[in-house]
C-alpha cells in the first residue's frame, strides 16, 4: 500500500507542478491541484509514520531527542505557513 501512495503523490505532483507552472490554468485545476496535493502529503506523512514506527527503538536516538536533523525545518519565507 505505501508503495502504492508514494507512486500515486508521485503522479500528482507531476501533473500538479505542469498545472501550476501554466499561468493560464483556470482557478478550478489550481485548485483541484492542491487538493490532490495535500491528499498525497497527508498519505506520506502516513508511510514515514508507519516506517518510523518500525525502527527499533535504541537509546535517545531513537527518540529524537536533542537530534537536530529530527527537528522541522522553518517553513519557506512568503509561504504563508507558520512554524508550529
Amino acid at each position: 500500500m505505501e508503495a502504492v501512495q508514494l507512486a500515486t503523490a508521485e503522479d500528482v505532483l507531476g501533473l500538479a507542478r505542469s498545472t501550476l507552472a501554466d499561468p493560464a490554468s483556470p482557478c478550478t485545476e489550481v485548485r483541484y491541484a492542491g487538493l490532490r496535493l495535500a491528499e498525497c502529503l497527508a498519505d506520506a506523512l502516513r508511510v514515514a509514520e508507519s516506517r518510523g514506527l518500525r525502527i527499533p527503538a535504541s537509546g535517545t536516538a531513537a527518540t529524537g531527542e536533542g537530534d537536530p536533523a529530527r527537528e522541522r525545518p522553518a517553513p519557506h519565507p512568503g509561504s504563508g505557513l507558520s512554524r508550529q
